[in-house]
């Protein structure tokens, strides 16, 4: 009778030495992306002053439209922060995957030690942290200029930054997977900066649209951020209707469900199409 021994090695309990080192992998990975982020003047543009002008030049062009007085820092807020999502996140982390997966570096990391999704959270870092900056500034920036914010439910306004940010940074892996270079990558991210950006709720003020449009765009990919926001940040519903705090929480049910639904189809198609060497 003869034996085998397994030549795998066993794998390491899950526990809070294990989540340390994660999480140093995770800073690690971060660190290098800021360093390469901020010696690239066109990414740097990208993530710093392309969203704040894109929200000057839809304020000057009437988006705000017949919101009232004191929906329209809500409203610019909204702008700001969609803006920073989908151009600082989704945009330049597709770049960036595309760029790192060209010159190899993706596949060098997955020699070592960390996991794939250590590698994409540390590359996602730097942008979710500018993006939370240009949130944060922006709140400080309407509170100032404008009429503040009611603020009903603030933990809204952060499962909109932080959820959205998860979700587009899935996506942006996923997109990456269909880019075949850099230049190529600024043709695979149009679909979801101008074609579901009309659909994300941005023109106009709350309870602006309504019919068949509404109720599509409710199931889009950014609209949830932005009805999240709204409703954190003014208690306003997509009818126009002022809710209390509970109320909002009633209401964020469906917003909450659609951004998790697409989360989840960003992981699937990241799966299915993230590439981690360059095409042969």
């Amino acid at each position: 009778m003869t034996t085998t021994t397994s030549t795998t090695p066993p794998r390491a309990a899950a526990g809070p030495a294990t989540t340390r080192n994660g999480l140093r992998r995770v800073g690690v990975l971060a660190r290098a992306e800021l360093r390469l982020l901020v010696r690239n003047r066109t990414a740097l543009f990208n993530a710093l002053a392309l969203p704040p002008l894109t929200m000057a030049l839809f304020t000057a062009a009437g988006g705000v439209g017949d919101a009232a007085d004191d929906v329209v820092g809500p409203v610019l807020l909204n702008v700001l922060t969609l803006m920073s999502l989908t151009f600082v996140v989704y945009y330049n982390l597709t770049v960036a995957y595309v760029a790192r997966r060209e010159e190899l570096v993706l596949k060098r990391y997955l020699v070592g030690e960390s996991s794939r999704a250590e590698i994409l959270a540390g590359a996602a870092v730097p942008a979710v942290v500018v993006a939370l900056a240009q949130a944060v500034l922006g709140v400080v920036a309407v509170s100032v200029f404008l009429e503040p914010p009611a603020f009903v439910n603030p933990l809204l306004m952060v499962l909109a930054v932080v959820g959205g940010s998860v979700m587009l940074t899935a996506l942006a892996a996923a997109t990456s997977g269909l880019s075949r270079t850099v230049e190529s990558a600024q043709l695979t991210t149009l679909p979801l900066l101008f074609v579901a950006l009309p659909f994300a709720g941005i023109f106009g003020g709350p309870g602006s649209s309504s019919g068949v449009f509404d109720t599509i765009s409710t199931f889009t990919p950014l609209r949830p951020i932005t009805d999240l926001m709204m409703l954190g940040a003014s208690g306003i519903d997509g009818d126009g209707q002022a809710l209390t705090f509970v109320e909002t929480l009633a209401a964020a049910r469906v917003p909450l469900g659609v951004l998790i639904v697409w989360t989840f189809v960003g992981v699937l198609a990241a799966r299915r199409w993230m590439r981690w060497e360059p095409r042969r």
